[in-house]
């Protein structure tokens, strides 16, 4: 009898245990998770380790861009990447917290490589949103950043066998013989109508991590980071750090990063209207299907572009155009990142929205 009720005991045992550990596993699930654009799970890993730990969402989203910019992520993210015309890389960064919409942003940040956590220090010991080039740059150093070189031998390289290819393709137009030669340039004095015709298309001359993570606390924070397009014409903003272009948050509703062709995609501020499509009742894909359908009808022939947005309940999904397909990775647990692939909108359905 004694081993019999010893037997039983030891079965409760197990299965409260089993219950403890299911429950603890949906508690973590249903409260936290950092998601991002592209397959960077290195970025998610370390984001999602520092909500285990007790940080806070934008502990993570900055730790998590942060590592991205440390990997050089596809070359398109941190130092030694995407050189300009005159072969020097520059930094955008930008991170918000979802309770008061509070930003801290850098531009064309030079010789600084933690552009996240400088975006963070705009937020945190400034009354500004956005710094930008060389002031952005003595910003950083006055906070006692280091001063680096943020080119590498890959990004000179690749800046010099452009110069070789007479400066082509580049982003200028409507200027004389700007299709065949390096410049300067000049203006043509007739127009052309060339709105739907964009150099580059590949993902790697254009990339960004946008990160969206929600803590225990409830809180939720985006941020974005990128190195911007190749070959870009020195002075250039990416859409990455402008608010509700490259991120929105509201913690009462979720928040939206937005990754792909930047100057077609700012004039729409996606990330933002992602996120207000959530608020009328759409559901995370939904409203990242919707935002970039809008702005495929416009660019049916030459947009290039991802949305990826999540609830305040944890609830995520994503919508992308011009790609065959789009990955994303996610980490909700104690689990490492997974790596989620969707299937890209095509042109007739964009032409059938209007």
């Amino acid at each position: 009898k004694q081993w019999y009720q010893r037997r039983v005991r030891g079965i409760i045992m197990l299965a409260l245990l089993f219950i403890i550990s299911s429950v603890s596993s949906m508690v973590v699930g249903q409260n936290m998770f950092a998601i991002n654009t592209w397959p960077f799970t290195s970025a998610s890993d370390v984001a999602f380790d520092m909500l285990l730990g007790g940080g806070s969402s934008l502990d993570a989203v900055v730790a998590g861009c942060s590592q991205c910019e440390i990997d050089q992520c596809d070359g398109s993210v941190g130092w030694g990447g995407s050189p300009d015309e005159d072969g020097h890389t520059v930094l955008d960064a930008l991170v918000m917290e979802g309770k008061r919409q509070d930003t801290g942003a850098v531009i064309q940040l030079k010789s600084v490589r933690e552009a996240s956590r400088v975006a963070r220090a705009v937020l945190e010991h400034t009354y500004h949103s956005v710094l930008v080039g060389e002031n952005a740059t003595n910003f950083a150093l006055s906070l006692g950043f280091k001063q680096r070189e943020l080119s590498s031998q890959k990004s000179i390289a690749l800046w010099k066998k452009w110069e070789e290819r007479n400066c082509q393709p580049n982003y200028w137009k409507n200027m004389i013989n700007s299709t065949v030669k390096c410049g300067p340039y000049k203006p043509r004095h007739s127009l052309l109508d060339d709105t739907d015709r964009r150099p580059m298309t590949n993902r790697f001359d254009h990339d960004t991590i946008g990160m969206i993570a929600l803590d225990s606390e409830g809180a939720m924070a985006v941020g974005t980071s990128t190195n911007g397009k190749t070959f870009k014409i020195p002075g250039r903003s990416s859409d990455s750090a402008l608010p509700g272009c490259g991120a929105f948050v509201d913690e009462t509703v979720g928040g939206a990063v937005a990754t792909g062709d930047g100057d077609i995609m700012m004039r729409f501020s996606p990330a933002f209207l992602a996120v207000e499509l959530m608020r009328g009742g759409m559901s995370p894909t939904q409203a990242a299907e919707e935002s970039i359908k809008r702005i495929a009808s416009k660019y049916p022939k030459s947009l290039s572009g991802a949305i990826v947005a999540a609830s305040k309940e944890g609830v995520y999904g994503a919508a992308c155009y011009g790609m065959k397909t789009f990955p994303y990775s996610i980490r909700d647990s104690v689990d490492k990142s997974r790596t989620v692939i969707i299937d890209c909108l095509n042109t007739s359905i964009a032409e059938l929205l209007w």
